[in-house]
């Protein structure tokens, strides 16, 4: 079972890194890629037909400005896709938040804060979390860390 992680540029290597990072931490598996929908699209093509081959159960896709990535591999597969907005633009990200949100009926794309990588890879995680009990514990213990987290910084300022 892996994720696939598609950045429309190399330029969104940094935001990919924080999704790598919390997926690393669960323990799950994943493939990146460098492919963009508007300069190598059969090259996106060629991609998602191979998702079933790869065991592909989830999709990150982080792009920014016009950000039309995510949009183009959800109306490709029925596979839940994650779209990440990447702030690459003069307009801070906001262009590829609309990009992403707003898609037509029929094609859904879960959508994650601004260079929310790490939210991407999260919620990546708690969908594959479903069938599998070993992932789905681990999610909750950083649930919990959380919250200490949060308790912590409570405490300190008592």
């Amino acid at each position: 079972m892996k994720v696939a992680l598609i950045m429309g540029s190399k330029s969104d290597l940094a935001i990919a890194e924080k999704a790598m990072e919390m997926l690393d931490k669960f323990g799950v598996s994943y493939f990146t890629r460098v492919i963009s929908a508007h300069r190598a699209l059969d090259m996106l093509v060629e991609c998602v037909d191979n998702f079933e081959k790869e065991d592909v159960k989830v999709v990150i896709a982080m792009a920014g400005k016009a950000a039309h990535l995510p949009g183009v591999i959800a109306g490709m597969t029925t596979l839940p896709v994650i779209g990440v907005p990447i702030k690459g633009s003069a307009f801070l990200g906001m262009d590829s938040l609309l990009s992403i949100v707003q898609m037509p009926k029929g094609v859904p794309v879960a959508t994650v804060a601004v260079d929310a990588g790490d939210n991407a890879a999260i919620l990546a995680c708690q969908i594959l979390a479903i069938g599998q009990a070993d992932l789905s514990q681990k999610l909750k213990a950083y649930k919990k860390e959380l919250t200490e987290d949060v308790e912590k910084q409570d405490r300190s300022l008592q």
